[in-house]
């Protein structure tokens, strides 16, 4: 039966920035289409972790500053994983910031920052799990890329660069790990109301502008993903890679 083909049962995920916002949301989903999760957030995944704790699955914490991590500090983490539940057939790379500054005044602090989170942080952390996962039968490595991935945006270089390599990279280690039975792919979240967003909601003229250019009217939900990732994580997509999965109300579309 094609549904059997979304079920998760039996699986492990490892999810970054799993104590809120869309990390948490995917996390969730993970669970309720049946994997056991690792949440990775540098504050509490406790509420997290409850809540997969209800839906009968398993969840294990870890703590962790990706702002300051290493690559051998990445690779405890992947490590710590498989230990935990034994095995690790996803990871979800969620964990991301922004900084916001025009370009003619945009600090190297600033640079080096978000570069180190969303774009370094998230590379080494898919090394380490697709160097574990070609060691058993394969497994799904989801990026989070943005809007930005295609679109330079406005008084954010450093989110824009780093998006635009996630991009990249998801084809890059597609082309290479794919024949592994490692499905690398991406999703790309529209204007979400999450804490990144909180500047631009806040702004009543900037909001209003976003909310005309999206189609669907609406900021998404944290829970607008869960389905993207659960295709993603899941045996349906068994034959998709190097794929930017859009889930944007139509933004890109406009």
């Amino acid at each position: 039966m094609i549904l059997d083909q979304f079920r998760l049962d039996g699986r492990a995920a490892l999810v970054t920035g799993a104590s809120r916002g869309l990390g948490q949301a995917m996390a969730i989903a993970l669970a309720e289409a049946g994997a056991d999760v690792v949440l990775v957030a540098s504050t509490s995944s406790a509420e997290t972790a409850e809540q997969i704790h209800r839906l009968g699955r398993r969840a294990h914490t870890i703590s962790a500053d990706l702002s300051t991590a290493t690559v051998a500090d990445l690779e405890s983490i992947v490590a710590h994983a498989v230990k935990a539940h034994g095995r690790l057939d996803i990871l979800v790379n969620n964990a991301g910031i922004i900084r916001r500054a025009p370009a003619l005044t945009f600090s190297e602090q600033d640079w080096d920052d978000v570069i180190q989170i969303n774009q370094k942080a998230a590379f080494f952390l898919a090394q380490a799990a697709a160097r574990r996962m070609t060691t058993t039968d394969g497994g799904r490595i989801i990026n989070i890329a943005s809007l930005l991935s295609y679109q330079g945006g406005v008084t954010v270089p450093s989110y824009a660069a780093s998006k635009s390599a996630i991009a990249g990279l998801t084809r890059a280690m597609a082309n290479e790990w794919a024949v592994d039975g490692i499905n690398v792919n991406a999703i790309v979240p529209g204007y979400f109301a999450t804490d990144n967003t909180a500047p631009l909601r806040e702004d009543p003229d900037r909001s209003e502008a976003i909310l005309q250019r999206i189609p669907a009217g609406r900021w998404g939900s944290p829970g607008d993903l869960a389905g993207a990732v659960v295709f993603l994580a899941s045996p349906a997509a068994s034959y998709v890679h190097g794929h930017l999965l859009a889930v944007d109300g139509g933004w890109l579309a406009r």
